[in-house]
């Protein structure tokens, strides 16, 4: 028989539903929580429940803001002749965090993945294609998928959806990393980075 308070139960039952978290972890998180003060769990439950109140996906770029359009989608001094096209909102945030980029951004919401269930239908893919037909000052999509089997595939097809259009497409460069030993890249990591090599 059970003793566990249903309560508790379920709390590690929600845990364990986020990812990379597992049994043991949603098990220590609710017990944490039952220790914290009450303040504490009432200002996680305020986070959680504000992130569904207040969060919405930009209408330009389809990536969540407090409002709508986006800063960045607002932002008259970013180069709008640009659009990086990324599978995640996380991925908006690395690329912003390098200050180097100044155009505009397109999220996906995932990749393709017929393992997952996955397909182009359930991307933001129509919504690019709707943006580039309509914005004739495009002229450049930067493909910046992850550098998996399903970021490649979610970036051949995009190729082949864009290509028509008459848009410049180009991908973010594959290679060795900063800090990394020749010995330990494997072969397709040593190809991408002497194709994309440059003159110094």
């Amino acid at each position: 028989m059970d003793t566990t308070p249903r309560a508790v139960t379920r709390l590690i039952d929600e845990f364990h539903r986020l990812p990379g978290v597992g049994p043991k972890t949603a098990q220590r998180l609710t017990f944490f929580l039952l220790r914290a003060p009450k303040e504490q769990a009432q200002s996680l439950a305020e986070a959680l429940t504000g992130l569904k109140e207040h969060i919405v996906n930009c209408s330009i770029c389809q990536n969540i803001a407090e409002e709508n359009p986006c800063a960045i989608c607002r932002d008259d001094s970013r180069d709008r002749s640009i659009i990086c096209v990324v599978e995640e909102p996380l991925d908006v945030l690395a690329i912003e965090r390098t200050r180097e980029y100044r155009g505009l951004y397109h999220v996906l919401h995932g990749a393709i993945s017929p393992v997952e269930g996955i397909g182009p239908d359930d991307l933001r893919m129509q919504e690019l294609l709707t943006r580039i037909q309509r914005d004739k000052g495009i002229k450049e999509i930067v493909l910046a998928t992850n550098p998996n089997l399903e970021g490649e595939a979610t970036a051949m097809y995009l190729e082949r959806l864009v290509k028509p259009l008459g848009v410049k497409l180009t991908r973010l460069a594959r290679g060795l990393p900063v800090g990394g030993d020749l010995e330990y890249a494997d072969e397709v990591t040593l190809t991408r980075a002497l194709e994309g090599r440059r003159e110094v």
